[in-house]
């Protein structure tokens, strides 16, 4: 069963897997845009509840890697499985919106929330994929549909606590500041109750104290609710304090894969990346 702490009402984690288990796998994954290769055969693979880094320099392929894994690109070789309720799912053809039902969310390096909408509504939003009611019940508000709604508003409320946004829920969301909108953005893959959650570069653009904030959200949501991350981040000090394991790309290609201190030791990323 999916953890469910203390004072929140519905589980978070979609898994059903236990810590440890494979739960998404990559293999010989290719993708090329004309003639420029953007991944060369990368093969990994991620553990329920663990956090995974994906580091490299820019151009390195990490984020065509998240595109690739939630759908918004189409590998031209190799496969993408992912394991859930004791289904195994090829990725590699589905949409995005059957990847998000499927239980697996993610944010983006540029912001992309409803700008001219309220916190609270970007995070229903989010909730909307698992929603079973048509479009007029849910506009009406009658029946099933009523119910729905409250079960997921009383869900994004718990959300809502949890990242400590209480005093902007009705705040729209183009007038908070830069780390709150991407403290709102990870509320609203929350809110899509994922098994794993693709995190790209959760810190840009932060200062010291926000990304502070910004790790301890994302601990709280692996360690007491169980939700599998993989996250892009440059950050060494952030990657290097809450990762369990890092996976190093350099020109599309994977050079390393290891835990912190493997990574740190490694010659070849101190070379590509890290810098000797």
């Amino acid at each position: 069963m999916p953890l469910q702490p203390r004072g929140f009402r519905h589980a978070l984690n979609r898994s059903t897997l236990r810590p440890g288990e494979r739960q998404l796998e990559v293999q010989g994954l290719h993708l090329a845009f004309g003639k420029v290769a953007a991944l060369a055969g990368v093969s990994f693979t991620v553990y329920q509840s663990e956090i995974l880094a994906i580091i490299g320099p820019n151009g390195a392929g990490k984020t065509s890697l998240l595109n690739s894994i939630s759908g918004l690109y189409r590998p031209q070789r190799g496969s993408i499985r992912f394991y859930n309720d004791g289904e195994t799912y090829e990725l590699t053809r589905r949409k995005p919106h059957e990847i998000a039902q499927l239980g697996i969310a993610r944010s983006f390096q540029n912001i992309e929330l409803f700008r001219h909408m309220t916190v609270l509504d970007n995070l229903m939003a989010g909730a909307h994929v698992h929603m079973k009611s048509g479009l007029l019940p849910s506009l009406i508000y009658w029946g099933p549909a009523q119910q729905e709604q409250i079960h997921f508003r009383e869900f994004v409320e718990d959300i809502i606590d949890l990242l400590e946004i209480e005093a902007i829920r009705y705040k729209k969301v183009g007038t908070l500041s830069y780390g709150l909108q991407k403290r709102v953005e990870l509320g609203r893959a929350l809110a899509m109750k994922p098994a794993i959650l693709l995190l790209d570069e959760p810190m840009a653009g932060m200062n010291t104290e926000e990304k502070e904030d910004m790790a301890r959200f994302i601990l709280d949501v692996n360690e007491e609710h169980g939700v599998t991350v993989v996250l892009i981040e440059h950050d060494m000090g952030v990657v290097m304090d809450i990762s369990d394991r890092i996976v190093v790309l350099s020109f599309g290609r994977k050079i390393a894969e290891g835990t912190p201190e493997e990574i740190r030791q490694n010659p070849e990323v101190r070379r590509a990346y890290l810098g000797e």
